[in-house]
Formats: structure tokens, C-alpha cells, sequence
């Protein structure tokens, strides 16, 4: 991964170097430790700040190059808005915000955890250091000559904080959360030429060494379970499918049932013969960021040992048109037996997910099944880039990922689903067909998904809007966003997994 920046924690006490930055809000004060470093330079800070009418506001920063007095190259200001009305979860934001200002080349910079009310707590420091992990990540390895703005930040970031112990403990199972975002959006960045099915399953079982078991189905496997919708998708690629399934065992009971994550893995859909118009169908290299989420968070829940069961399971294949491709008007079987007609061949990620869906199901019998996918571009049309859709069988279930949205700021969306529906997937040929037409385009795509589910309580997140080319954010600047994984890992640990 291009991740160059290193966070360590030091006490107050430590001597700053480099880049200093420190934190204030609306009332331009500081905390005593912060106080201490600066001297008698507060009153050069509310100075510069009048000259260049910095307030303090969220997001904000005040830069003052070679402060004299200071034994520091650079001073940052940043500021963090109205005093007292920082939520939990703003401050993986200010870790953003702050390491935004940093340039490349960096090598030393200490960041005071205090704001004018005092220290913050273990929890808070480690989402500072979280989003500035997340902030400064970049995708540059195919740059031979890149510019100052594609440089990777390469930086010694040390916080001082109050508790050096307490804020290395929050931050160990945080960290390793982080790497889990970074992996998914390095899947998602990668091109598809180097990106392919083999690849791809290659990569995820590298899982193994945290203890992850992984098994990878080839085409011979997947023919014996009878994935005959998976299978029609990819016939028409030179790049054999797979589908991978990772199991994470930490719950104290290994018979304790599991909780399950689908993943769409569709590593390059140009539409099939269906065929997609060639304007921007190079981001169709990110199609398989569902299952690029799966296997971020698996390595999360193995990398920070959750006390869960869990399983991951992707199918991974291309939507390519040649001439063994499949062709609407083919009729394909399932593995549960159900037939699927083939109205567009660009209507394939369902396909995929439908024999997923139903070899986790009936396999694991989990107690609940949440698959991602980057399914519709209708789902762009009803929540922009902001949320997710939300579609699912179960209210307890939405519920929670709702909940666990607001906490990681991944915001979910909940969209109906209904018997309604599920007349305009019914086919005349077959029990359903695989596209129903503009209207509720993202409706009937989780409509044909229910199918594949039986009685588990199951949750499907359309992620076309939020899981690749979302708007830069305070913690991503990347075209991958690695949406999902702090979504779900949330979710595990706050109602699924054994308290410590």
C-alpha cells in the first residue's frame, strides 16, 4: 500500500520538531499543554490570526512558517469550530484536516491532542490518528514522474497526548481497521489488467496469515455446485471466475453461527453484448468494490482478533463480449434451482451475487447476510454520492447499519422493497428475468436478490454512489473510498461481537 506515514504517540512532555500543529476552536484559546509549548507566542497567534481573519472555525487552519521563538520549522493552527460541539465522530475528520496541510516530504511533525478545554480522550486521539492515516493515503504506483500534488505524504507524525499507554491501546484495534480501509481501496484503484479474477483471489487469500481460512472455487468447483448464473457472466472472459470464502473463527465458540458479507467482485464489466457506451466505461474497473469491502473488513476482524465468527464470500469474474459470451435471451439455472432469464447482459452483478447469496446461506446458515455492491447507477439517481441504499428483509437489521452509518459517517439509506415489485421481474420464460426496465431500477434489482436469501435476515447495500468516485472527502482523496469497512466493522463490534 501507499502509505508512507507513520503515527506514533508521545506524552506532553516530549519537545516538538518539525511541524507543530495544534488545535482551537471558535474562542482562539488553547489547552494548557499547548500553552506550555507555545510560550509567550499566543499573542503572535491571535495577531497573525486577525491578519489573515482565522476564526477558528471546523476545518480551518491558520500556517506560520519559521515562528520565531519556536524551535519548529512550521507552525499550523487548526481550527475545530464551536466550542463544546464536537460529535464523536468529528474527530476522525480533524485528523484529516489537519494532515491536509501537510506537505510531501515531510519527515517530522508533532500534533498537541488537546483542545482549550484539555486533553482528549484515548477513543478521540485515536480517530484523529485513524483519519490521518486515512487522509493521507494515495494511489500513485503507475506515476513514474509524478507531480507534487500526486506525492505521497512521507511523514513521522508523533501526538502528544496525555496518556501515551491508554492512547496506543484505543488506536492498536483502530489501526488495524484502517489497513483493512486501505487494502479495500487499493483493490479498487488497481487496473484491470493487473486486477483480474485469479488475481484478485490470489490477494485476498494472502488473508491467511492473520489466521483467515480461505478456500477458492475455479470454474470445475463452481460447475459441481451448479452456479450457473455466476458462471454465464464470466464465460465470455479469457479470465476464468472464482469465488473466494474466508472464515474468521473468534468467537470463544467455534459452533457459534457466523455473520456473513457478500461481496460483488465483478473486476470489469464493460456490459457484455449488452455493451456499455465507451464514456467513462474505465471506471468500470471499479466494479467489484463490494467485494473489495469483504475483504478489507475480514482483514480488520482478523487483524484486531474480533470475538466473532464471521464469513466473508465474493464472486469474482469480467462481463466481457466475446463471442462465447452469454446473450440476452439466454435462460440460466442457478444453484438453487431457480431460473433467470437474460434480458441485458449488463444487468450481471445480480447473477453473481444470487449464487453467492445462496451457497453462504445455506452453507453457514448465518445469522444474518449483508452483501455489497456497486449494483445500479439507478441508486446514483435517488441518493447521489452521500449514501448507500439500503434494502433488506429485517428492521432490526437496517436498524443497526443505520445506526452504525451515523457513528462512521458511511450513512445508509433505507429503500423499500415490497411483493409489488417482484411483478416486474417476473418473466414468461423463466421464474424471473435479470432487468425490469428504468423504472425502480434499484427496487428490482434487490427484489431478484430476496430471491437468493430463504429466511435470513439479510441486508443488501448498494454501493454504486459511495464504494468508487465519490467526491473527495475529509478523509479521502482517493478514487477507491474502501466504503464498508468501518460501516460493517462497526456494526460487529457494537452488537455482534463478545465484549471484552
Amino acid at each position: 500500500m501507499t502509505d508512507a506515514v507513520k503515527v506514533g504517540f508521545v506524552p506532553f512532555s516530549a519537545q516538538p520538531r518539525g511541524v507543530l500543529v495544534v488545535f482551537t476552536d471558535e474562542t482562539l484559546r488553547f489547552g494548557p499543554a499547548t500553552r506550555k509549548v507555545l510560550g509567550g507566542y499566543e499573542d503572535t497567534i491571535k495577531r497573525a490570526a486577525a491578519t489573515a481573519q482565522f476564526k477558528g472555525k471546523s476545518g480551518s487552519a491558520l500556517d506560520i512558517l519559521a515562528p520565531a521563538g519556536l524551535k519548529i520549522g512550521r507552525l499550523i493552527v487548526a481550527g475545530t469550530g464551536k466550542a463544546g460541539s464536537l460529535k464523536e465522530e468529528d474527530y476522525i475528520k480533524i485528523g484529516g484536516t489537519s494532515v491536509a496541510r501537510l506537505k510531501a516530504g515531510n519527515e517530522a511533525v508533532t500534533m498537541i491532542a488537546e483542545l482549550p478545554g484539555g486533553p482528549l480522550k484515548p477513543d478521540q486521539v485515536a480517530a484523529i490518528a485513524a483519519g490521518i492515516r486515512l487522509r493521507a493515503y494515495k494511489f500513485n504506483r503507475y506515476k513514474t514522474k509524478a507531480k507534487d500534488e500526486d506525492a505521497a505524504l512521507k511523514a513521522q507524525i508523533s501526538i502528544a497526548v496525555a496518556d501515551v499507554a491508554a492512547a496506543k491501546k484505543a488506536f492498536s484495534p483502530t489501526n488495524n481497521v484502517v489497513d483493512g480501509v486501505l487494502i479495500a481501496r487499493e483493490l479498487v484503484n488497481e487496473p484491470p489488467n493487473v486486477l483480474y479474477p485469479v488475481e484478485f483471489a490470489r490477494r485476498a487469500a494472502l488473508l491467511r496469515k492473520l489466521g483467515v481460512q480461505v478456500e477458492i472455487f475455479d470454474v470445475a468447483a463452481m460447475k459441481k455446485l451448479k452456479m450457473g448464473a455466476l458462471l454465464g457472466v464470466s464465460q465470455g472472459s479469457a479470465h476464468d471466475g472464482r469465488m473466494v470464502v474466508m472464515r474468521w473463527n473468534g468467537a470463544a465458540s467455534k459452533t457459534d453461527k457466523p455473520v456473513a458479507f457478500v461481496g460483488k467482485g465483478v473486476c470489469f464489466d464493460t456490459g457484455g453484448i449488452s455493451i456499455k457506451p465507451a464514456g467513462s466505461m474505465e471506471d468500470m474497473k471499479g466494479d467489484m468494490a463490494g467485494a473489495a469491502c469483504v475483504v478489507g473488513l475480514m482483514h480488520a476482524l482478523a487483524a484486531r482478533k474480533a470475538k466473532v465468527n464471521a464469513v466473508g464470500a465474493i464472486g469474482l469474474v469480467e462481463n466481457m463480449p466475446d463471442g462465447n459470451a452469454q446473450r440476452p435471451g439466454d435462460i440460466v439455472t442457478t444453484m438453487s434451482g431457480q431460473t433467470i432469464e437474460i434480458i441485458n447482459t449488463d444487468a450481471e452483478g445480480r447473477l453473481v451475487l444470487a449464487d453467492v447469496l445462496w451457497y453462504t446461506a445455506q452453507k453457514y446458515n448465518p445469522k444474518f447476510m449483508i452483501d455489497l455492491a456497486t449494483l445500479t447507477g439507478a441508486i446514483m439517481v435517488a441518493l447521489g454520492t452521500e449514501y448507500a441504499g439500503l434494502f433488506s428483509n429485517n428492521d432490526q437489521l437496517s436498524e443497526r447499519l443505520t445506526k452504525a452509518g451515523q457513528a462512521t459517517g458511511e450513512r445508509v439509506w433505507r429503500m423499500p422493497l415490497g411483493p409489488e415489485y417482484d411483478k416486474q421481474i417476473d418473466s414468461k420464460f423463466a421464474d424471473m428475468k435479470n432487468a425490469a426496465g428504468r423504472n425502480g431500477g434499484s427496487i428490482t434489482a434487490a427484489q431478484l436478490l430476496q430471491r437468493f436469501v430463504g429466511d435470513t435476515p439479510w441486508a443488501h447495500l448498494d454501493i454504486a454512489g459511495t464504494g468508487m468516485g465519490a467526491p473527495a472527502s475529509d478523509i479521502n482523496t482517493s478514487w477507491g473510498s474502501g466504503y464498508g469497512v468501518r460501516l460493517l466493522d462497526q456494526l460487529v463490534a457494537d452488537y455482534y461481537e463478545a465484549k471484552r
